[in-house]
């Protein structure tokens, strides 16, 4: 900031050399100052901190199984809506109900695919800090990740 002496002697450079700023560096804030202490209270840290490991397996255990069991029901719908829809094209097809121009299709997907791999890879830095946030949770708090990935598997055969 200009002081009062140098307005008045008509040195009011913004590139003064007087200014000081200070830089703050966010990743180093980021790390220090955790996301769940800002939503949860300065109380809050991993799980592993909180519950014993009996209550962790059980926590993430059923936890698991009910993502598990939703999975497996979602992806019976998601797959038989697809397969059928994708049968009765093919029925529709065969009896001359509709013409279907393969050729078209096949640009179309062509183009489609080199669109998401330009855009895949202007994503791939969020993808990676969301992985590093991913890999780092699971590691503080294995006991409960454990516990939740068995419950998964007992969802999906279940």
């Amino acid at each position: 900031m200009a002081t009062v002496d140098q307005r008045e002697a008509g040195q009011d450079d913004p590139e003064s050399e007087d200014e000081v700023y200070e830089v703050v560096d966010l990743t180093e804030y980021a790390r220090t100052h955790q996301w769940w202490s800002r939503v949860f209270g300065s109380n809050s840290g991993p799980i592993a901190e909180k519950y014993s490991v009996a209550t962790q397996i059980a926590m993430g255990g059923v936890t698991g199984w009910c993502a598990g069991y939703l999975f497996q029901r979602v992806g019976k719908i998601a797959a038989t809506a697809v397969g059928g829809g994708f049968l009765l094209l093919q029925i529709a097809n065969h009896s001359g109900y509709v013409q279907v121009d393969w050729k078209k299709v096949e640009k179309d997907v062509n183009k489609a695919k080199k669109h998401l791999k330009k855009k895949a890879n202007k994503a791939a830095p969020e993808i990676n800090t969301f992985i590093e946030e991913a890999s780092d949770f699971l590691k503080r708090n294995i006991v409960l990740s454990s516990g939740f990935v068995g419950g998964f598997f007992l969802g999906l055969a279940s």
